[in-house]
């Protein structure tokens, strides 16, 4: 029978040893970036699913293609994206969420009111349209992180008149970067936050139209979602 070598004999308990102090590998921890939660005066802002975070649907400066002047708020509902345009030929651009009334609007409107954690009515045509769906919620919801309009809502007029055009947050993450049938355009609320800190009263707003989304975001990004 064969007497193991000296080196057998101690290789072998120093591996036990090394496997017994060895720590369980962790687990990668998303990058989150801006879309941690938020803590928003009473109020806790929850953070975005890193599943919803897929790029494009992240908040990031681009090189800007459009002609309108900084401070403008330029709105793609076809691309997807919402853009506030800074200097030097760049913007933020944000992932947004259209709904039918998104696209039933287009051209030039200017933000006449803002709020901060708005409470939410489904319209008249919702409850006609849908009373299964909105029919429960006929008497409203107050503003907070159950309201579908998100953490803040901006309100675009066109001659003076409400256009009942809106820029809100949104309580359904999933939507971000995708058509919806219902609601105008929502942002992560991290991110409308942020632009809604950008934005001053009067800003201006450029809705594009299918064929300007063709043009300055190309084909296939024109019909993302």
């Amino acid at each position: 029978m064969p007497i193991p070598s000296l080196r057998a004999l101690l290789i072998v308990p120093a591996l036990g040893l090394l496997a017994a102090c060895s720590t369980p590998k962790e687990e990668e921890v998303p990058d989150l970036g801006p879309y941690v939660a938020v803590e928003d005066g009473d109020i806790t802002v929850p953070p975005v699913d890193p599943e919803y975070l897929t790029p494009p649907n992240r908040r990031e400066t681009v090189a800007y293609n459009g002609e309108e002047d900084p401070g403008t708020i330029v709105v793609d509902p076809y691309a997807k994206f919402l853009y506030y345009v800074e200097e030097a030929g760049q913007a933020t651009r944000y992932p947004i969420a259209v709904g039918r009334e998104g696209k039933g609007f287009k051209g030039r409107a200017t933000i006449k009111r803002k709020e901060e954690w708005p409470g939410w009515t489904p319209t008249a045509n919702m409850l006609r349209v849908e009373p299964e769906v909105y029919g429960p919620f006929k008497r409203g919801i107050p503003g907070g992180v159950a309201s579908p309009l998100g953490a803040r809502a901006m309100y675009l007029y066109r001659g003076g008149k409400d256009t009942h055009f809106r820029i809100h947050g949104t309580n359904d993450m999933r939507s971000i970067g995708n058509a919806n049938t219902a609601g105008c355009i929502r942002l992560f609320n991290q991110d409308v936050i942020d632009l809604y800190n950008r934005t001053p009263m009067g800003a201006d707003v450029v809705v594009r139209s299918y064929d300007e989304s063709v043009a300055l975001e190309g084909e296939e990004m024109a019909n993302r979602g």
